[in-house]
């Protein structure tokens, strides 16, 4: 299997306490959590190993779910995009302080695209963790969460997924963020206002390119398509310009294909934002490192990552949370 489940804290885990009191995982949550009678000497032994590696019993979650102590991320993407893409390093960010508070422990896993998902699924529904927080997800991806579902494995979704019904989610009003920066475009006296659009097998993508859509409806589109990364907001920013040269307002769906969009004006000698202003989605570390700083919408991504948690282990909402965003104005339009 691909994807190897990471230990993120120093915490010791339930399994852990097992091993140290030479019992099975299900005999010391039977001594910790008083589930079950079982004899004095195992007892014992049990508390004593959880004493001498400080184990810490975290309240049982409400609806009879597992005791487990552990909690599942799932991204669907590589290793190597899950390691570089600060989204991502985000998220994880706010799950494990909202985890942290609960004494679950995160565990991450990667499901890139493509890649066979038997041997997870597996993983996941064998009682190694309490639920499951999916990142990511694409408009191919229902199968695991299905059956999740099925297996009565509790699922989170960081990002609205795209046409899985039934799957509770937190997620950032990306149509009214992309509305709003377009609008802006639009007020300081922009003309011909394109987008690039993300992936359209993603929510994301498709709920941005809706609000660059709402705020440009009577007036012409002009869009191009990217991957979320730099290199794809340069090739689309080269595209746009070859079909109008006339050009005087971008939004991009994330901060990287805008980074990637300044880079290919710049090197063409585009004034940002005097010939083409620029505006990009995420706040990201980017939008600062930018020449110039970029104009970008924030979102709340640790905030997302920490209300997916909590909602996973409360079991609280039982409703999707669309968090607001805000423009933030810097230089590049």
């Amino acid at each position: 299997m691909d994807s190897t489940p990471v230990r993120t804290t120093l915490r010791p885990t339930l399994a852990e306490v097992a091993r140290h009191a030479g019992v099975s995982t299900a005999t010391a949550s039977r001594v910790l959590n008083r589930s079950a009678p079982v004899s004095e000497r195992v007892a014992a032994a049990v508390e004593a190993a959880a004493a001498e590696l400080g184990y810490v019993r975290h309240r049982a979650p409400s609806g009879g779910a597992r005791q487990t102590g552990a909690v599942a991320v799932v991204v669907f993407d590589s290793l190597a995009q899950l390691t570089t893409d600060t989204f991502h390093a985000r998220v994880l960010r706010g799950a494990e302080r909202e985890l942290s508070r609960t004494g679950h422990e995160l565990a991450v896993l990667t499901a890139p695209r493509g890649s066979r998902r038997p041997a997870l699924a597996h993983y996941l529904c064998s009682g190694h963790v309490d639920g499951v927080l999916l990142v990511g997800l694409h408009g191919d991806d229902h199968s695991l969460p299905r059956v999740l579902q099925a297996a009565g494995v509790p699922v989170q979704c960081i990002g609205r997924p795209l046409g899985a019904a039934g799957l509770l989610y937190v997620d950032a009003d990306n149509v009214g963020g992309a509305a709003e920066a377009v609008a802006h475009l639009l007020r300081s006296g922009r003309k011909a206002v394109a987008t690039i659009a993300g992936p359209q097998d993603m929510a994301v993508g498709t709920d941005r390119l809706a609000g660059y859509r709402r705020a440009v409806a009577g007036t012409q589109e002009i869009v191009a398509y990217g991957d979320f990364g730099a290199a794809s907001g340069e090739h689309a920013m080269l595209r746009l310009l070859d079909r109008r040269p006339k050009l005087d307002a971008v939004f991009a769906a994330s901060d990287a294909m805008a980074a990637g969009a300044l880079r290919a004006l710049r090197r063409l000698g585009v004034r940002v934002p005097g010939d083409i202003a620029v505006v990009g989605f995420d706040d990201a570390v980017v939008a600062q490192r930018t020449s110039p700083q970029l104009t970008t919408v924030r979102q709340a991504v640790e905030e997302m990552g920490a209300r997916a948690a909590s909602a996973l282990v409360r079991r609280e909402p039982t409703a999707p949370v669309v968090l607001g965003t805000r423009l933030v104005v810097r230089e590049s339009a």
